[in-house]
C-alpha cells in the first residue's frame, strides 16, 4: 500500500501543442513515488468530429455528446490521446498504462439524467464508486495509470464524463487511504485576477475568497466548475491542491517551490 500519491490533471491548450506537452511529460516522468496522470482531450476531439461532418454542441463549456460524438470522444480520448501520452511516458522512463473509468472497472458511472438539457452520454461520478483497490494493484506494481476522460454505466455503455471531476473524485476516493495530492495543470500561472495579465497570479484562494472572487466577476465561465471541483477535494480529505502552468508542475510538487495557485481550506 502505497503512502502518498501524487494526481495530475493536465488539459488546456497543452494537449494541442505537442512541444508543450512533451516538456510536461518529461516533467511529469520525473515525479518520484507513485502518481496519476488524467488527461482532457484539447480540441482534437472538435477537430475530427469536424471532418467527419459532425458538428460539437457546447452548452456553458460541456459538451454534447450523442451518440455520434461518443465514437468521436472514444476514439480520440481513449485512443489517440491516451496512447499518445502512454507512448512519450515510456520514452521518458515512466512506465504508464493508458485508461478508461471501463477498465478494471475503476470509474462507474451513471449516465446524467435529464433536467433543462439533454447532455446525452456524459457521465456523473461519485467517489464512493471509484473502485480505488483496482487502482492500487496498477500502483502496487508500479504502474502509472493514464486515465481518459471516459466512464462506463455496468450496462455495456461508455460515457464522456468531465476531466476535471474525474482528477477530483478519483483524489477524495484515494485521500481516505493514502496522502493525496492534486494538480491541474493548463496553460496559464494559475488563477488570475486579470485574464489579461499572467502575472495577475493569485497565490491562495480560500473558501471565502473564492465566494468574493466570483461575485466580484474576477472567476468566471470554465474556471468556476475547476474550482468547484478543486475546493470539494480539499474539505473532503484531499492533503493539498494546486492550479498550475503545466511547466510549473515539477517545482512545486518535487522542490516545494512557490508557483500557481493553492487552495487551502482558511
Amino acid at each position: 500500500m502505497t503512502s502518498n500519491i501524487n494526481i495530475v490533471k493536465i488539459g488546456g491548450n497543452i494537449i494541442d501543442d505537442e512541444n508543450k506537452l512533451n516538456q510536461f511529460l518529461q516533467d511529469f516522468a520525473q515525479l518520484s513515488g507513485p502518481k496519476i496522470l488524467i488527461h482532457g482531450g484539447g480540441k482534437i476531439a472538435t477537430e475530427v468530429a469536424k471532418g467527419l461532418g459532425i458538428e460539437a454542441q457546447l452548452v456553458d463549456g460541456r459538451r454534447i455528446t450523442d451518440t455520434e460524438m461518443l465514437k468521436v470522444v472514444t476514439m480520440v480520448y481513449g485512443g489517440l490521446v491516451n496512447k499518445n501520452i502512454v507512448a512519450k511516458l515510456q520514452a521518458f522512463n515512466c512506465n504508464a498504462i493508458g485508461l478508461t473509468g471501463a477498465d478494471a472497472n475503476i470509474i462507474p458511472a451513471q449516465k446524467r439524467p435529464v433536467k433543462t438539457i439533454d447532455y446525452g452520454f456524459a457521465g456523473d461520478i461519485t467517489a464512493e464508486k471509484v473502485q480505488v483497490r483496482n487502482i492500487q494493484i496498477f500502483l502496487d506494481n508500479g504502474f502509472t495509470p493514464v486515465i481518459a476522460p471516459l466512464t462506463h454505466d455496468n450496462n455495456g455503455h461508455l460515457l464522456n464524463t468531465n476531466a476535471d471531476t474525474i482528477a477530483s473524485t478519483v483524489a477524495v476516493a484515494l485521500a481516505q487511504s493514502i496522502a493525496t495530492n492534486l494538480t491541474y495543470c493548463f496553460e496559464k500561472k494559475g488563477v488570475l485576477a486579470s485574464i489579461e495579465d499572467e502575472k495577475s497570479v493569485i497565490h491562495q484562494i480560500t473558501p471565502e475568497s473564492y465566494q468574493t472572487l466570483k461575485q466580484d466577476g474576477v472567476i468566471v465561465q470554465g474556471m468556476i466548475p475547476k474550482l468547484d471541483n478543486a475546493f470539494e477535494a480539499i474539505e473532503t480529505g484531499v492533503k493539498s491542491v494546486f492550479i498550475c502552468h503545466a511547466d510549473d508542475v515539477l517545482s512545486i510538487l518535487e522542490k516545494k517551490e512557490k508557483a500557481g495557485t493553492e487552495l487551502v481550506h482558511k
